[in-house]
């Protein structure tokens, strides 16, 4: 499942684009793939020819100069192991979604890609399925994966790991999710143990390098999952330092629901004429998804917004900052609403806990900083609401596609006020969507019949764990016995070191 590619990367050089360091290739390494052979041996900054026009925002996609794989309309169709085949048949998955159609040919036979589909379109497995079956057969020696997956935060790490897992293990590859807010130590061990594919957040998988216990010159194959992201949280100097560790011949896919200047560096220094897909333009305008901007007055937004979190089912809650998101959960909870408060002040177990309760239901409103906008999937979320809108029209839709995903349908509704409606008309331009606008007031018509609104109980509640979850802690609790305080600060040394504190 591992063809010799063709083409060898260190025929081309990337210094002249921008001036990196030594090679760490292994000449001894065995080669693979498959792509038609590359023409010429240009640097990657000049070897795409003219771009097209780019999109408002983003950059010029290049221009792939060998054609491209003919996208195909089942699963059955592609050159993959039939351990894979057997599980996505398992999982109940037989057509491929667009995305997923059309770059599989290619990553699967070893082309390095660019995909840009909205959130909620399939690149996870789109990515993970090539490099799952171009991996499949080989085992990683300790501290050395093969495959990486670079994610920017936890959430988005865990929802790629989860993913993918059924299908690594059905061609049993051993995975890692490397994160910070997690042990450093359990990390470390995993990669000791051998791991064939590592999905990680820059800053703790460059502590793990720093320590010793992991390196990068056996990956193969690496996956750049919402660059967009990652470059607007100030990651790009880490993932830069990391891609140029893993080996210069392998593939590499860069997906991401938006592509703007910030990723284009990477594209010309780490894809080597890329397949470029792209399922939707970048607003990822959705047909099942509806736009509403609400104008409320300053004075009636907090009850508005009460009222929405009211309602019968769940709903994601989009605030400015830690502080405000800590503030609306305790006045929801005291106003008999189910609340739980999700940001980057929180421990990872508070997080995941947090989400696994709103994922079952038993917390209906979800309030979060933008550490929810990508990486989170909820099955039949239908509504999605900013209560402070956001600043950056990319913010907005990948706050936004929480909803509508995978064919669902949902709405997303925009509180504005007076001050707020001229930055938003900008907002929503940019983001090309044309939003449905009504005012509104709390206790009338129009906000229930948009957004469900109700009148809360007012009976305050308190947000406990299961009784399965606790009864699980107190197996677990009493099978490990109590903690020495050493035990103890050592745990807390390792959450204070990660890069990804607040990611």
């Amino acid at each position: 499942m591992n063809p010799t590619r063709t083409n060898n990367r260190t025929s081309r050089s990337r210094a002249a684009d921008f001036g990196r360091g030594g090679s760490r290739f292994n000449p001894t390494a065995p080669t693979r793939s498959a792509a038609p052979a590359r023409s010429g041996g240009s640097g990657r900054s000049g070897g795409h020819g003219r771009r097209p026009v780019a999109v408002q925002g983003e950059f010029a996609l290049p221009v792939t100069v060998t054609p491209a794989l003919p996208a195909v309309e089942a699963f059955a169709d592609l050159d993959m192991p039939g351990q894979l085949l057997a599980a996505l048949t398992a999982q109940g998955v037989s057509v491929p979604f667009p995305i997923q159609g059309a770059t599989l040919p290619n990553t699967l036979a070893g082309r390095d890609a660019l995909g840009r589909g909205r959130t909620g379109s399939g690149k996870t497995l789109a990515f993970g399925l090539a490099l799952l079956a171009r991996t499949a057969g080989q085992r990683a020696e300790p501290r050395q994966p093969l495959a990486l997956v670079l994610v920017p935060t936890r959430e988005l790490a865990q929802q790629v790991t989860d993913a993918l897992a059924p299908y690594a293990r059905s061609v049993r590859l051993r995975m890692a999710t490397v994160v910070g807010g997690m042990s450093i130590g359990r990390q470390a061990s995993a990669l000791r143990g051998g791991a064939e594919v590592v999905v990680a957040t820059p800053g703790r998988l460059k502590d793990l390098i720093d320590r010793g216990d992991c390196r990068l010159d056996q990956v193969a194959i690496t996956v750049l999952d919402e660059a967009d992201q990652m470059a607007d949280m100030g990651f790009m100097p880490q993932v830069t330092e990391l891609l140029d560790q893993v080996r210069p011949e392998g593939q590499r896919m860069l997906f991401s629901a938006t592509l703007d200047r910030n990723v284009d560096r990477l594209v010309r220094r780490y894809l080597s004429d890329p397949v470029v897909h792209s399922v939707d333009p970048s607003a990822g305008a959705v047909t099942t998804m509806e736009h509403h901007v609400l104008h409320v007055h300053g004075t009636d937004k907090h009850r508005a917004t009460t009222e929405i979190a009211a309602r019968e089912g769940r709903v994601i809650m989009f605030l400015d900052t830690k502080r405000a998101v800590d503030k609306l959960t305790d006045h929801l909870l005291a106003s008999g609403v189910r609340a739980a408060a999700l940001h980057g002040g929180k421990a990872q177990s508070q997080r995941t806990r947090t989400l696994t309760q709103f994922k079952s239901g038993h917390v209906t409103v979800l309030v979060a900083t933008n550490v929810a906008a990508r990486g989170i999937h909820v099955d039949n979320l239908d509504l999605v609401v900013n209560v402070d809108p956001p600043t950056d029209h990319k913010d907005y839709l990948h706050r936004g596609g929480r909803t509508a995903r995978a064919g669902e349908s949902g709405s997303v509704v925009t509180l504005v006020t007076p001050n707020q409606r001229r930055d938003m008309t900008r907002l929503m331009t940019a983001a090309g969507i044309v939003p449905q606008t009504t005012q509104v007031r709390s206790g009338e018509e129009a906000l229930g019949r948009i957004t469900g609104a109700q009148t809360p109980s007012g009976i305050p509640v308190t947000i406990t764990a299961p009784v399965a979850a606790r009864r699980e802690r107190s197996r677990g609790a009493s099978s490990r016995g109590r903690r020495s305080p050493a035990s103890a600060a050592r745990r807390v040394s390792a959450h204070q070191s990660s890069f990804d504190a607040a990611a």
